[in-house]
Parts: C-alpha cells; structure tokens; sequence
C-alpha cells in the first residue's frame, strides 16, 4: 500500500529522524515537512501526518488534523488520559480518522516500561527518576508518565505503591501514586530508572539512550501502523508492537480492554 506522509514539526530532534525514516520507507512518499508556524492546511494533503511539535501546539494541530479526516501519528510528548479521552470521541465523530500516540519510539524504553509494569505487581515500594536534555520543557516526561500508569493498572486489586511523606515537593510528582523525580541536565540525551524495594532488596529497571538512531526502527513501525488506522486511537508502541499482549500486561489508566488500544512507548521525549 503507498501513500503519503507529512511531517510538522520537521526540522526539530524528533521531526528530523522522522523525516529521514519517512524518506528511506519504500511504500511512502513525504509530500511537506512543516514547522508548527507554517500553514497546518498544507498537511491535509497527505494520507498520514506525523505531529513532532511541541505540549502546547500539539493538541490544537492533532484536532485540526482529526477534524479533517486524518491519520495523525502523535510524538510529541504531554497527552494526558484526559487528552486521549477527547481524542477518542474525536475519533469517533469523524469516520475515517485515526490516531497513534507514541510516547516513546525507542524499542528498547518500551520493554522497559513494559518489564516495570510486570515487576509492579510483586514491589509495593516503586519510584521512578527520569533524566532528560537541559532543553526538554515539560516534565515529568511522557515515558515517565506512561510508565506510572502501567505500572497503576497492573496494581489495580493491589492498591497505590507506599509512598512515604508523599506531600513534600521533594518527593515527587505521583502519577498512579507512583513518585517521579525528572532531571534536565547539560549532558544527558534520555535516561529513565525504575527503582523497587522489598524486604532485603532493591531492583532497578534502566534504559539510556545515546543516539536518535534509537528510535528509527519505531517510528518506521508506528507511521506504517497509522496509515491502516481508521476509526481508532492507539495508545503506545508496545500496542503497535504487540508487546502488551505477549506479556500480558492489561491496559493502562483511562483504556478499553478491547481492541488495539492497550499499554505504551523517546523520541518525542527529546522534541
């Protein structure tokens, strides 16, 4: 199947490797690589746009691209469970449309997250410290994020994680009651640990990334799923991958049960 792709967002760290996967595909042609101050109108006519801008121009470009029928590849970091709710119904109102929200491309970050959420079953004692580029603005990252709800739902008959003094700022935002710590620092690309405790032991769950080159076997796989989403949001790329359902995993905070739809995946934590 051939067809067309747009990038917005083109020319940031995301949006470049995006656009260099899109050129090396042999069943798609990039027909406008936009910044998000161009012209959003010059997007629609590709079969499937890839969002690589930024938390604040995100939501209003994917809207704008739903409503007019698209299949949108989302990488850019910021959507909340409320977002992807009304992404949804977005969805559902616009026949045809389709959505793909990666978190994080880089294969290796989603075995991770996937491997935290299973040891989240066994640890009542769970923190998470993510470290990211001096330039990245939001935080806590979306990989950090995603991982806390996944490693929420599978403690779903066993409660919130203990988490101690929960109310001092030191201590961390808690997202499915789980405390992320985030560094921006000179230096780092992107780095997440999820660390452990139980009685007599710590176990901790790392992935670094060194290179952009990370995320390009993941964006090739997410933008080739999108161009066949219709009607349909998919959250993360253990969905587009399958891994969720070869681990066992059940869907993340805010997800249905059924469909393509559980679990997640940084490249769009670096844009």
């Amino acid at each position: 199947m051939s067809y067309t792709v747009a990038v917005v967002g083109a020319f940031g760290r995301l949006g470049s490797v995006v656009v260099k996967v899109v050129e090396a595909l042999d069943d798609a042609k990039l027909v406008a690589a936009l910044t998000s101050a161009d012209s959003i109108e010059a997007a629609l006519r590709a079969d499937v746009v890839v969002d690589a801008t930024t938390p604040v121009a995100s939501p209003a470009i994917v809207e704008y691209l739903v409503s007019n029928g698209k299949r949108v590849l989302v990488g850019t970091s910021g959507w909340s469970a409320d977002r992807v709710a009304h992404l949804r119904g977005l969805v559902a109102a616009h026949p045809g449309s389709g959505v793909v929200v990666i978190p994080n491309f880089s294969l290796g970050s989603v075995l991770g997250s996937a491997f935290a959420a299973i040891g989240a079953r066994y640890f009542d004692s769970a923190e998470i410290i993510e470290s990211h580029h001096a330039g990245k603005v939001d935080s806590p990252s979306g990989t950090a994020v995603r991982t806390a709800e996944l490693m929420g739902a599978q403690r779903r008959d066993l409660g919130p994680v203990a988490s101690p003094f929960a109310d001092q700022r030191a201590r961390g935002q808690q997202v499915s009651s789980i405390p992320i710590h985030s560094l921006r620092m000179t230096g780092v690309v992107a780095r997440q640990e999820v660390v452990f405790g139980g009685p007599g032991e710590t176990l901790r769950i790392t992935h670094d990334t060194v290179s952009p080159a990370s995320y390009e076997a993941g964006i090739r796989a997410s933008i080739e799923r999108t161009a066949r989403a219709h009607d349909e949001v998919i959250i993360g790329l253990d969905a587009v991958l399958g891994v969720d359902v070869a681990l066992g995993l059940a869907p993340a905070q805010g997800e249905p049960e059924e469909g393509t739809a559980p679990l997640s995946g940084a490249a769009a934590d670096d844009a």
